[in-house]
């Protein structure tokens, strides 16, 4: 690739990535996958590393991400607030383990936590009292959501047991629990209002809604599991996640292999491998294992990137998915009169659950896939609650299949 054809893509590139943020932060709507999303950002860091003359100064690889809008205070966070790295195989996680044992002669351990699907939050604590709550933003300043965050009834307002530092923050996530959003669906559903897509943009949007009594309502929760004040509570991260529970925050829970102490890439992949098969049974959405370096000294010695830590990797499921019959479509009509066709399919188990029905969002869609009835479909279950078609195995079709008829009149 000459200069002429790397510019053109950098710039296609960073202007794809720069939409792609801005529909999933600050619409909560997003239009790519994690996975392909990655795979764009990894070709535009190759691009730039490169050709780095060519890179724009405020490029997508320097960047977190952004959900700041204007209807909330924004503040600037006392410590930066940034994402990580993402793999997708388990080769680059062991890269990653063989790349941070190199940096060091120390016996080194990793602690293993789930990656939840939800909004990061940054809390902060004045003398042991809530002071306030932040977004994460984009990894410099956020949105102060404080008086929602009150409402969450795993965050405490005071801080227990004694020896936590005056002032202090922690971090975590909140997410929606899945049988408070399948309710909330229903609800909607009964009511002829289009239903919400996935737990983590309902919960990102719950947390940005103005009336504080309608998040209390939806029952949002929390996993807290990173400690940040100006003197350390505990040599190691694990050790900093105990005394955060003791002193009464909603923890990763060991008992029950929600985080775990690894010496090795092995026990690294034992608890990946647990969680891509037991993560169907759990009452939240998770889309990942977290592996962090567990020593604050030895995380300090591999330090930071511009926009991730080096003593840090999220490795991310691969999203659920089945083939099955397309038997019809139905369509549902809202109340704004908006009409969505939804698949009807033969009975298939999918994540943990059977599958009946699913999303096909509208006749452009349809169209686009060339979908017809009896085709054989691939049906994806990922961060949508709701299961949606997204190809057809057109080696299965058959032979006397008719291109599919939208209707063209609103259904009775």
């Amino acid at each position: 690739m000459n200069q002429d054809e790397a510019k053109l893509r950098i710039d296609t590139l960073t202007h794809e990535l720069e939409e792609h943020n801005h529909h999933y932060y600050i619409q909560n709507n997003p239009t790519i996958s994690d996975y392909d999303f990655d795979q764009l950002l990894k070709e535009l860091e190759a691009l730039e590393t490169q050709f780095p003359t060519l890179a724009h100064q405020n490029s997508p690889t320097k960047r977190v991400g952004g959900d700041i809008t204007k209807k909330f205070k924004s503040v600037v966070h006392d410590y930066p607030m940034l994402s990580l790295s993402n793999s997708y195989s388990k080769e680059e996680i062991a890269e990653f383990e063989s790349r941070a044992r190199k940096l060091t002669e120390a016996d080194m351990e990793y602690v293993c936590e789930l990656k939840y699907d939800g909004v990061a939050i940054g809390i902060k604590y004045v003398n042991g009292i809530f002071e306030r709550a932040v977004t994460r933003g984009d990894g410099a300043k956020g949105e102060d959501v404080s008086a929602n965050v009150r409402t969450i009834k795993t965050i405490p307002m005071r801080v227990r047991g004694e020896g936590f530092p005056s002032e202090f923050e922690i971090r975590g996530e909140i997410f929606f629990p899945l049988d408070g959003f399948q309710k909330l669906n229903e609800a909607r559903e009964q009511s002829g209002e289009p239903l919400y897509a996935n737990p983590r943009n309902t919960a990102s949007g719950t947390l940005k809604n103005q009336d504080s009594s309608l998040v209390a309502d939806r029952n949002l929760d929390s996993y807290l599991y990173g400690v940040y004040s100006r003197d350390r509570i505990a040599p190691t991260h694990y050790d900093s996640v105990k005394q955060a529970g003791e002193w009464g925050f909603h923890v990763p829970d060991e008992r029950k292999n929600m985080i775990r102490l690894c010496k090795s890439i092995d026990e690294i992949m034992d608890f990946i491998n647990y969680w891509d098969e037991a993560r169907h049974a759990l009452n939240f959405e998770i889309d990942g294992v977290v592996i962090k370096v567990n020593d604050f000294m030895q995380q300090e010695d591999l330090g930071y990137t511009a926009k991730s830590p080096r003593w840090a990797i999220a490795y991310k499921f691969k999203a659920a998915e089945v083939t099955t019959e397309l038997e019809s479509v139905a369509y549902q009509v809202g109340r704004t009169g908006a009409i969505t066709p939804v698949a009807n399919l033969s009975p298939v188990l999918l994540a943990g659950t059977t599958v009946r029905r699913a999303s096909l969002h509208n006749a452009d869609q349809i169209e686009k896939l060339d979908l017809r009835i009896g085709d054989h479909v691939y049906v994806e279950k990922g961060g949508e609650i709701i299961p949606k078609v997204t190809a057809v195995e057109m080696k299965q079709r058959p032979a006397d299949s008719l291109p599919f008829q939208y209707i063209t009149h609103c259904p009775e």
